[in-house]
């Protein structure tokens, strides 16, 4: 009988993070290696008597993520603003001097005003900011049509009432950091004003549409809640940038694109966020160029629709999830994830009406970080099950399976969540599920390594609506309570195979085939006893052994679905949590406390 699977617990979701780096990512060497329309707009009732407009999730199951994003509303009109060139004759220079500020002779001042600590500019041209101000703004407060361009020129402003640079109104902005200058901004730790209209909230906050580029550098420390902000979109095309923050680091409402430079995060809240949620084409995170290194005491990157993911670096080095949106697409870079509860995880969220969430911002949908609400993986939880037992809870109200088979997860399917990747390469070191999708999760490319959790109440995969691959490489460690392997629709053959006992740390483990090739293999960086491998090498019906060491720990059948584990589909069975295919009890996963070390996989 199949029991469901636990929610998640407050103790997959501690919010203290582990500030320990990966020493070597996992990396996966292969030989003979084979080279929709936009939901609608709804409104949910939050209980009170108001509504917060929502829409529908879009289904992007099996999509690129080049596809994925060609869907979105465009980025490339904010874009262009990096490539924009100029006449330097037309600057205005702006020289900061410690508690005031002076405007170059030469442009009459036209577009700005000092008073005090305080340089507002008016109309769209091109300021060029230096000097220091130790207490005071640069404000951007203008009505007409036309691009706003700051050049950061060696410019350093802290603020004691708000943000060092708030955008309050403007066509749209360009942040430029002046070649080889080194620049810094930091706000309050309390704001003034937080409850008028469009009230800053980040060090670097804009109401328009913002872009950042250019050859410098540029430290930002957002005291009170988020580093950088940008209430439309936000796209970052080059730079060397660094954040600290006590919520979110970086955040741009209908999109936040990184396209290239050099970035590196460090939040208490949500690393990399976009959470637009009135809008299906909006609210998406794409990752197409650049150096991205987040620390995060939530998640690493997330989306209320999308994440995107084509081309570039990605390194979360500590978070609770590591990517959530309702679509995770993979489709190139390389990205490489550490988290405390789930690598991955495709989710559809609801929008939480603003007036209820009590932050300052009032633009959080479900960060639950500094804000005071409850996100829906942080209600009151069961514990988790002790090494060994079995989850426990209700069964499925019909008495029936859950659905999308013996490779689903025993949660409830959510439409338009999924999880595709189709190029890349990815490494997941998960406490929680490794590959989590509340919908499905299709494989069609790329070289995957998860190392998944040591308890037996989570799983290295992870799919309530089933898994299915024809191309790439996955291989996946962790422990064999919850482990799932792909569905009997996979066009590529697929393994999956359970150790006798648990292994240790340190043990090489390899899937070897019946000629004795050893076809991928893994050096353990915490215990496991499940192993999943899919290639172009695994032929359906034959059987491939386990070793561990070079001793033999375990065979297999392509195709069939892991023993003790969820299922592999409809053909793979339904064998219940810790259970063989034959009822008898199979051995669940050791919980020993997680150590980080170093691995790595190779395959012949």
């Amino acid at each position: 009988m199949h029991l469901p699977r636990p929610k998640k617990t407050l103790w997959n979701r501690a919010l203290s993070t582990r500030a320990v780096a990966l020493a070597a990512a996992g990396t996966l060497t292969v030989g003979a290696l084979a080279a929709c329309s936009a939901g609608s707009t709804s409104a949910a009732s939050d209980g009170s008597g108001t509504t917060a407009a929502q829409v529908s999730a879009t289904d992007n199951s099996g999509r690129s993520a080049q596809d994925v994003l060609a869907e979105n509303l465009s980025s490339e009109e904010t874009a262009t603003l990096a490539d924009a060139t100029w006449d330097t004759d037309d600057e205005v220079a702006v020289t900061l001097d410690g508690d005031s500020a002076s405007v170059s002779a030469s442009a009459s001042g036209d577009g700005v005003t000092v008073d005090g600590s305080t340089v507002t500019i008016t109309e769209p041209g091109t300021y060029r900011v230096s000097g220091t101000l130790d207490d005071g703004q640069v404000v951007v407060d203008s009505s007409a049509d036309g691009v706003v361009r700051l050049v950061l020129d060696g410019a350093d402003v802290t603020s004691s009432t708000g943000a060092a640079i708030d955008v309050q109104d403007a066509g749209q902005v360009s942040v430029v950091l002046a070649d080889g200058s080194t620049n810094r901004l930091e706000d309050a730790a309390e704001y003034a004003d937080t409850t008028s209209d469009n009230a800053a909230n980040a060090a670097l906050y804009s109401t328009a549409d913002l872009a950042i580029s250019g050859g410098g550098a540029l430290d930002v420390v957002g005291n009170a809640n988020d580093g950088i902000t940008g209430k439309d979109g936000l796209v970052i095309a080059s730079g060397d940038i660094s954040v600290q923050a006590s919520d979110d680091a970086i955040r741009g409402k209908d999109y936040l694109v990184v396209s290239g430079g050099t970035v590196d995060v460090t939040a208490g809240g949500d690393g990399l966020k976009s959470d637009a949620d009135d809008d299906a084409t909006a609210g998406y995170v794409a990752l197409t160029g650049g150096d991205v290194t987040v620390q995060a005491g939530s998640d690493g990157v997330q989306g209320f629709t999308d994440v995107a993911i084509t081309d570039g670096t990605l390194t979360v080095t500590g978070s609770e999830e590591g990517i959530e949106a309702a679509t995770v697409a993979v489709s190139g870079g390389d990205t490489d994830i550490t988290s405390t509860d789930d690598g991955l995880n495709a989710t559809v969220k609801e929008a939480e009406d603003d007036t209820t969430t009590g932050d300052t911002s009032a633009d959080d949908t479900t960060d639950g970080t500094t804000d005071g609400t409850t996100t829906d993986d942080q209600q009151a939880q069961p514990e988790p099950p002790a090494d060994g037992e079995m989850p426990t809870g209700e069964p499925p109200a019909d008495g029936g399976m859950p659905q999308g088979g013996g490779g689903g997860g025993m949660g409830e399917v959510q439409d338009g969540a999924s999880l595709t990747i189709t190029g890349g390469t990815l490494h997941v070191d998960a406490e929680g599920d490794g590959l989590d999708s509340n919908g499905v999760t299709v494989v069609s490319g790329g070289d995957v390594v998860v190392e998944g959790p040591t308890n037996g109440g989570n799983g290295a995969l992870d799919s309530a609506g089933g898994s299915t691959v024809s191309g790439g490489t996955v291989l996946a460690v962790g422990s064999s309570g919850m482990a799932e392997a792909f569905d009997e629709g996979s066009t590529q053959g697929w393994v999956a195979l359970t150790a006798d006992a648990t292994l240790e740390a340190g043990t090489e483990v390899a899937v070897v085939d019946a000629d004795g090739t050893e076809v991928a293999a893994i050096t353990l960086s915490k215990t496991a006893q499940s192993v999943v491998y899919t290639g172009p090498e695994i032929t359906d019906g034959d059987t491939y052994t386990l070793t561990a060491d070079g001793t033999e720990v375990g065979t297999a059948t392509a195709g069939e679905a892991p023993a003790g584990g969820m299922g592999g589909g409809p053909a793979g069975g339904q064998g219940g949590p810790g259970q063989d295919q034959d009822g008898s009890t199979g051995t669940q996963g050791d919980q020993d406390t997680v150590t980080d070390q170093s691995s790595s996989t190779t395959t012949s």
